[in-house]
């Protein structure tokens, strides 16, 4: 009888957790563009939405690397440059080092020189990690390489600081 009820209780567990429905943030970290679509089709604006952290399903999904998500929001949302007290979604992206969704979002019209609470940049960001094609991306895409962060480091300083000769060049 005990093993009855445990087995009872094990299968009620499991079928509530199943049964659990993502929020959107959820989604964006870890879902799919389907299940995306089915919370739009619900509400429209929902990709729209701000956390209690302030970030926005875009910024999650590019943060979390969730690729195909991040794109299918960057086509979609209200704002692809809204900035959280972290950073935009760009930012979030230049911090990971996702070239593909960095050149996603400025497809989609993504300010190259939205900075978040410190003054970064994305080109900051790609300067201070030494990603040699995120920068050559921004600056195709008129990123500001006069730009500082509130301590006055501009993104060629980051680059003399590492002693990165090959980024000094590109940022000249």
């Amino acid at each position: 009888m005990k093993k009855l009820a445990f087995l009872l209780l094990l299968v009620s567990a499991l079928s509530s957790a199943q049964t659990k429905t993502k929020d959107v943030f959820d989604v964006a970290r870890s879902g799919s563009v389907e299940e995306m679509k089915a919370l739009v089709k619900i509400k429209k604006d929902t990709i729209n939405a701000i956390n209690q952290s302030g970030f926005s399903p875009l910024i999650l999904a590019c943060y979390r690397g969730n690729n195909a998500v991040a794109e299918y929001l960057a086509k979609n949302v209200r704002d692809i440059n809204y900035n959280s007290p972290s950073g935009s979604a760009l930012a979030a992206s230049a911090v990971k080092g996702n070239t593909a969704i960095v050149k996603v979002l400025l497809d989609n019209k993504a300010n190259p020189d939205v900075a978040d609470g410190t003054g970064m940049t994305a080109l900051l960001y790609a300067s201070q990690f030494e990603n040699k094609e995120m920068i050559q991306l921004l600056l195709k895409y008129k990123a500001d390489k006069k730009l500082t962060n509130n301590d006055g480091k501009s993104a060629m300083d980051f680059a003399v600081f590492n002693k990165n000769q090959e980024i000094i060049e590109m940022l000249k």
